[in-house]
């Protein structure tokens, strides 16, 4: 899999797709993967990362290639 994908018209790495989800910095992140799942907004293809966004959590992020919508698995 590659290591940067496009999203939004952009490539980004890992780093750069949890931050987009976040909208923040995080600390540390796995690869970027398929979802498998369509975007609830537009029906285009969704990205899932986990990422750190403090040294005490771990999330899992979800966002769309072509839209806005992201999502995390955060209660």
């Amino acid at each position: 899999m590659a290591a940067n994908r496009v999203v939004q018209g952009r490539m980004v790495n890992a780093q750069k797709l949890a931050e987009l989800i976040e909208d923040d910095s995080v600390m540390e992140t796995d690869s970027i993967e398929e979802a498998d799942r369509s975007c609830p907004e537009c029906g285009e293809n969704v990205l899932k990362v986990g990422y750190m966004p403090s040294v005490t959590e771990f999330v899992t992020g979800w966002k769309c290639q072509e839209c806005d919508w992201s999502n995390t698995d955060r209660d």
